[in-house]
């Protein structure tokens, strides 16, 4: 897939790495192709770097991993996103998020061209993105939004990032429960002193 990461910091920079390294062509946008966080991304495979608007042009699916409270101008600034994938992996954190919004998912609705936006990569640690293994098994994931086409792609971009499984948890309705799970892993690596070395793994029996 060719791929669009906007926020080139822990998490957009861990997820490029691992796209990179199964394969997929990586597009990251940057607002000063000179002067941007992340520069040594460029040493992974199938990696280049764009203004914000090109690599989003160049690719099928977006990324956007940038502080939650920029994720109005952050959409405003793709270009043309129709028939485009969006994969929100922001949170609103102490309330600190887009004006007017309850969660950046909606924001980046009502801002975009396309349908096409789900909620994923957002519920765990950047760590966990860069090593999703836990001795023999690896941690799960979870996917929300109407779109069923992004869901999918999500859910297979989750497993190329080493992620064990990728869990639907419903529609465009679930974002803010997406982003009060985040809360969750949040609170209890850091508020309560669990460290960031901690993950979700769905069991069944």
């Amino acid at each position: 897939m060719k791929i669009a990461i906007i926020g080139t910091g822990n998490v957009g920079g861990a997820l490029a790495t691992q796209w990179a390294k199964a394969g997929h062509e990586i597009n990251l946008g940057v607002q000063d192709l000179s002067n941007f966080k992340g520069k040594e991304l460029l040493n992974n495979p199938n990696t280049q770097v764009f203004s914000v608007t090109e690599a989003v042009k160049k690719s099928e699916v977006i990324l956007i991993a940038t502080p939650a409270p920029a994720a109005v101008e952050v959409a405003k600034s793709l270009g043309e996103t129709t028939g485009k994938i969006i994969i929100d992996s922001m949170n609103i954190v102490m309330g600190r998020g887009p004006a007017g919004f309850k969660t950046t998912a909606e924001a980046i609705l009502a801002h975009t061209q396309t349908r096409d936006v789900v909620k994923c990569f957002n519920t765990t640690g950047f760590n966990n993105m860069q090593n999703p293994k836990y001795e023999n098994q690896a941690l799960d994931l979870f996917v929300a939004g109407d779109s069923k086409n992004g869901k999918e792609i999500a859910k297979q971009l989750a497993k190329d990032a080493g992620f064990a499984e990728c869990y639907d948890v419903g529609g465009n309705d679930k974002f803010e429960l997406m982003e009060q799970f985040a809360w969750f892993w949040i609170n209890l690596a850091m508020v309560q002193g669990q460290g960031r070395e901690i993950g979700f793994k769905l069991l069944k029996r």
